[in-house]
This record gives C-alpha cells, structure tokens and sequence, in this order.
C-alpha cells in the first residue's frame, strides 16, 4: 500500500488504529502502553505523531523510544521497575485485550470456564487488576463478538465500574476505563450507571451489526456517529513510516 494515500480509501484496520490513537488524545505526558496486538501498537505511535506529541513510549522491552519513526532511536532507559512505578503511580494509559468483557467493563483474560475446571486456559491475571484501580485503561477487541462480549465474563482480571465502586475509595478513586476499541465500533462508559454505551460505529457498519455481535443489552444513543476516517496525513504516517508491510491488515478482517 506503499505510495497509494492518495488514492486509496482508508481499510478498516487503518479506522481502527485511529480510533485506538484517539484513546490518547489529551493524555500528555504519560506512558503509553500497548499490549493488545500491532493496531493498537500503531495508534499510540500515531498519536504521538500527530495530537498527543507528549507521549512515551517504549519498544516494548526497556528503553524510551526516541521517535516512532525510528524504532531504532532510543531516548532513555526504562527498566521494568521504574517501568511499574509509573504505573502505580497513574502516569500510564494501557491499552489492553480482552477474552471477555461485560458491560460495566470488567475483563477476562485468565479462563474459560468454571474457575476450578476451565474449558481453557488464557493468560492468567497478569497486571490485569493492579492496571485498572492505578490508572487509566482502554481495550482493543479485533473480533466483536457475542462471545467477547459477556453478561458476565468467568473470571475478573481487569476491574470494571461496578466492581470498582463497591470496592470502596481504594480501587475507584484511580479507577478509569476510557474506551473499547473494536472492528466493529467505538464503545465507551458514557452513561449514567457506567454502562457500556456504543460511541460510534466504523464506515460501513450499522447499529443493527453491533448489537447482534454483543451478548448484553448496549446503552445506544438515539444518534451514532460514524468513527472518523484517517486524515491524509494519517494514512501516509501509516503506509509509509509505521507500518510500511501492512501488518495491521492481518490483525483486522476486511
């Protein structure tokens, strides 16, 4: 896709890594973090390169990248203890996935199934808890489905609204999840009761889609706005800087 910004209209991968971009718009100058997969990778470096110019990021192991252009180009050392200190300290936006998630946002990424039994084994919890009671956290799902999103996931890794604000003072004051990035759609916490509402959906899909594809009842609004497409400049950071060998196709299904 190298050289066709111009000509070619953006694939919804390329949505997609905008609208995980637009996660950090405004954070200023916090650690992004992405451990969801290569779009949401992307979109941090893409924001860091366009509205959030403020942003740190990593190269995913121990040192500050430089400029997303060149992931080569260092500008410090991070090593995982200063690495957590940041996190708990809130000076981080993670972007995470997700086996599960329901509607007040509390995620499953350890099994499927009976606790004791599981049909399947995932990742276990991981820094799940810790991430969502200490700073702000988004979520990246490249498969919207009835089977990601749960009336009720099978094990709390990530913490949601609900859980949160039962917990008392300790696990909400901190407490934030900002956005759920899907192939489908925007989804975000902006209602009353902290349900999950349906922000926007992405070019060419409808509201009919994303509600077939989620397994709880989804706050929608009376007016859905479509996720804005990649500016000119977007495109091109994407195509011919960040990912040049379209690596964020094989995450997205066309």
């Amino acid at each position: 896709m190298t050289g066709t910004t111009g000509t070619t209209a953006p694939t919804r991968a390329e949505v997609c890594v905008v609208a995980c971009a637009e996660a950090w718009r405004g954070d200023g100058e916090v650690l992004a973090a992405a451990a969801g997969g290569v779009v949401p990778t992307l979109g941090a470096r893409l924001a860091r390169l366009t509205f959030s110019p403020h942003l740190l990021l990593t190269d995913g192991e121990a040192m500050l990248l430089s400029t997303p252009e060149d992931p080569g180009r260092f500008e410090g050392w991070l090593p995982y203890r200063r690495h957590l200190a940041l996190a708990a300290r809130g000076r981080r936006h993670m972007m995470m996935g997700a086996a599960q998630l329901d509607r007040y946002g509390n995620q499953n990424i350890s099994c499927i199934g009976d606790h004791d039994r599981p049909a399947r084994q995932l990742l276990g919890a991981r820094g799940a808890p810790s991430n969502t009671v200490n700073h702000p956290v988004s979520y990246w799902v490249p498969r919207h489905s009835v089977r990601v999103f749960v009336e009720r996931v099978d094990m709390v890794s990530g913490v949601g609204y609900d859980r949160a604000a039962a917990s008392g003072p300790g696990a909400a004051r901190f407490h934030g999840l900002r956005r759920v990035v899907t192939d489908l759609a925007v989804l975000d916490f902006a209602t009353g009761d902290r349900r999950m509402r349906l922000a926007s959906v992405h070019p060419g899909v409808d509201v009919v889609q994303v509600r077939e594809r989620t397994g709880f009842d989804l706050a929608v609004p009376d007016e859905v706005p479509v996720t804005r497409r990649p500016t000119r400049r977007e495109l091109r950071l994407l195509r011919e800087v960040l990912d040049p060998h379209g690596a964020r196709e094989q995450e997205v299904r066309a």
